[in-house]
């Protein structure tokens, strides 16, 4: 297992369209994800242990900010037949022993990683009412921890942007788990 840090995200990128299978058997895009303020894509995948350690969280962090009209969106990208823990079915698994309240996607070809420049597990890409990219980073300081003190960079980062149009000038990058690409 690799620990890989994101590059700084390019402000201002438009957010990729997408057009994925979900764990609840539909299909969801971009736009069906969006919320009026804001949205997040993130990349995660089950067998993670940085994904692992702030699972909780995340659907907390979710959760909390569809109430600043900031949608959401999971997508694992990882190669399941390198890594069974992160089969389409046991992504249902997943999203259900954790409550999703989003919907979480499988990209089997990895174009939507490969499109997003996605790096690691976890890696959240924050998009402001325009579609726009305004933070590009982890959630927290947690790391492989789930330390409950740790600030909540993403979303206090998101509900400035729901707010404002704005995010913070300074931004942390992810880490976590690479993206488990397909050989050949």
């Amino acid at each position: 297992m690799v620990s890989l840090t994101t590059p700084a995200g390019q402000r201002g990128w438009p957010a990729a369209p997408f057009d994925l299978v979900g764990t609840d058997g539909r299909r969801h895009t971009l736009e069906s994800v969006r919320g009026a303020n804001g949205t997040i894509v993130m990349f995660i995948c089950n067998h993670c242990p940085y994904v692992k350690a702030v699972i909780a969280k995340i659907v907390r962090d979710m959760t909390e900010l569809r109430l600043h009209g900031v949608g959401s969106v999971a997508i694992m990208s990882n190669d399941p037949a390198a890594y069974p823990e992160d089969s389409f079915e046991s992504m249902k698994v997943f999203a259900g022993q954790h409550g999703f309240p989003f919907p979480y996607v499988i990209d089997e070809a990895q174009d939507i990683a490969r499109t997003y420049g996605a790096v690691c597990t976890p890696d959240f890409f924050g998009f402001d009412r325009d579609l726009k990219l305004a933070y590009r980073g982890r959630l927290d300081a947690s790391g492989r921890s789930s330390d409950p003190a740790a600030a909540r960079e993403l979303f206090d980062a998101m509900v400035e942007v729901a707010r404002t149009g704005r995010a913070p000038s300074v931004q942390h990058p992810s880490v976590g788990c690479s993206i488990k690409w397909k050989q050949g």
